[in-house]
Parts: C-alpha cells; structure tokens; sequence
C-alpha cells in the first residue's frame, strides 16, 4: 500500500537500508530488520512498478567475516538492482557501538579488513555489469544517483524532511533532525529550518576537491596549484598505482581506500 503510494504520487527511485544479509551482522548494528527483508522488499516495490531500486550496504562490522560480506553481496545482486551503495563502517560516537567497542564487547574495526572488503565489492560488482561512479556508489549505466551528483558536483538541491539539507544560491541550510521538532516548527507556521552557512572560497575549494576526487571522472588537474609540489605528489601517487592523470586526476581502486588522505596531502600544498 505504502509503496503504491509513494509510486502513485510520482516518486520513481527507491533506497533500502539492506546493511547485510547476515542475521549476527544485523545484530551487532542493532538493526530491527531480518536477513532478506531488504531484498523482499525490492520485489514488492518492482511490483509497484518502481524500476530504479537501491541498495545499502554496510562493510565492516565487528566480527563479520569475509564470507558474510561475500553473502551479503551476492544476496543484493541477485535481486538485479540498478543501483548499489556499500560504505565502510564509521563510528559515531556515544553510540552503542561505540560503547561496546570501548568496553572492549566485541572486537575494534579493522582498517585492514575494511580495504579488503571494499576490493572484495569492487570485484564482485563490476563482475555482475555495475559501474564504480563514487567511491562507495555503483550503478547500470544511466543509473547513477542525480541527487547525489547534485551534492558532488556542487549543484543547487532542495531537502525535505526532518534532518534534510539544502543547498541553493551558494547557502546551505538544515532542517530539524526531531521528526517532532520538524512538525512543529511547520505546525507554527515556521519553516523546518535549524540552522545554516554560507561557505567561503576557501570552504568551496576544500569541497570541490574532497568531493569531485571521489568521483570516477576524477579532480580537474587545472583546480590544483602549478607547482613542484603538487607535480611531485602526482608522481608519488602514479609510482605506487593510486591514480591515473590525464587532464583530471582519477583515482584507482586502491587509490579509492586512500581518498580522503590524497585529497588532504593535495589541500595542504
């Protein structure tokens, strides 16, 4: 019914929370939903006649294993989806988690298994005809989030929703995360907003780079500095095999793990 509506109403793309195929991993995320809900639900939503589905995925678990991730993988393709998000897990803190890995319940997040389990999905899904656009986004050709190119690419876009944020005219603004707070606020005649920011050409720039880095097409070379510096960095990156340069720097699958340290080593020159 939910999904008839939503389809009804002129929605036309889907994302599922799936995380994993692995009821111990679902468990350990504290995740309410069963192995193969995720995957259920896309069948219901084809039969709403959604036909650019999404699915999330999430890596790294405490005391997952190689093989569940590889379940987890070959559970989300096998419902043919259009589209595939896998992220590395990141602790946020005063989280649960977070206090279970601080009491030293379950075991510490591996940044070495993370890379292999990142390697591991960039095999797996180009092998199924996936195309790595993002760092942690895969698509068909032609299915490639819009919305979130919008936000990598540094487009206008206009959130709605508790907790959404906007973007439009060079101001970014945020809506209140409390779902109860939002109705309020709109309830009062107020707009959801609860807070906002104007960035700088200096807070462009950092973004620009951090974000069109990650991006397959890759970071326009013209953006960086002329300088030995940065030709020196290049050529670091190019000898261990992180990048490919022609007119835009791009990163490779390895260089992919290492995306975030690239992009700071090229802010600071």
């Amino acid at each position: 019914q939910l999904l008839d509506s939503l389809r009804a109403a002129g929605f036309n793309r889907l994302s599922l929370g799936m995380q994993s195929a692995s009821e111990q991993v679902l468990a350990v995320l504290e995740r309410r939903h069963t192995p193969g809900r995720a995957v259920a639900a896309v069948w219901e939503a084809e039969a709403a006649g959604f036909s650019n589905i999404n699915l999330d995925l999430i890596y790294g678990t405490p005391g997952e294993t190689m093989a569940q991730w590889q379940d987890s993988l070959d559970a989300a393709l096998a419902v043919r989806p259009t589209h595939l998000s896998a992220y590395a897990l990141t602790l946020e803190p005063h989280t649960a988690l977070a206090r279970r890995i601080a009491a030293a319940v379950v075991p510490p997040v591996d940044e070495d298994d993370l890379a292999d389990k990142y390697l591991v999905a960039e095999k797996t899904l180009v092998a199924a005809g996936l195309t790595n656009y993002e760092v942690s986004n895969w698509s068909l050709p032609g299915y490639e989030c819009r919305h979130n190119m919008a936000y990598w690419l540094g487009e206008d876009w206009w959130g709605a929703g508790p907790g959404a944020h906007s973007h439009v005219a060079g101001q970014r603004w945020w809506n209140a995360r409390s779902p109860r707070r939002w109705a309020e606020l709109l309830a009062d005649g107020h707009y959801p907003s609860e807070g906002a920011e104007v960035l700088d050409a200096t807070a462009q720039h950092t973004e620009r780079v951090l974000l069109r880095l990650r991006l397959a097409s890759g970071l326009p070379l013209r953006w960086l500095p002329d300088t030995a510096e940065v030709a020196e960095l290049v050529a670091g990156y190019l000898k261990n095999g992180l990048v490919s340069v022609g007119d835009n720097l791009v990163l490779t699958p390895p260089g992919r793990l290492l995306a975030d340290r690239i992009a700071l080593e090229l802010l600071s020159t």
